[in-house]
């Protein structure tokens, strides 16, 4: 199984959510995305499983590491 990985903490918030779903978009069925946040991704999880066919949220993690770093894996299904 390929991961992509992103490291969003420098990327201005506006442009983080349409960086992920370009970034997910480009993924083979039963890849991953990782991405390296300074939040809490929980509205992301949302907006995918909602939206997002092909995302598989039972795979879905997320751990933090410090208050500012959180690190999530996005599966594809």
């Amino acid at each position: 199984m390929a991961d992509k990985r992103l490291d969003l903490r420098d990327v201005p918030p506006a442009r983080r959510h349409p960086k992920i779903h370009d970034a997910f978009a480009s993924l083979a069925s039963g890849e991953t995305l990782t991405i390296v946040n300074d939040h809490e991704p929980k509205p992301l999880f949302y907006e995918f499983r909602a939206e997002v066919e092909t995302f598989d949220a039972d795979g879905y993690e997320v751990t933090s590491r410090d208050d500012q770093t959180f690190v999530a894996t996005l599966p594809k299904k």
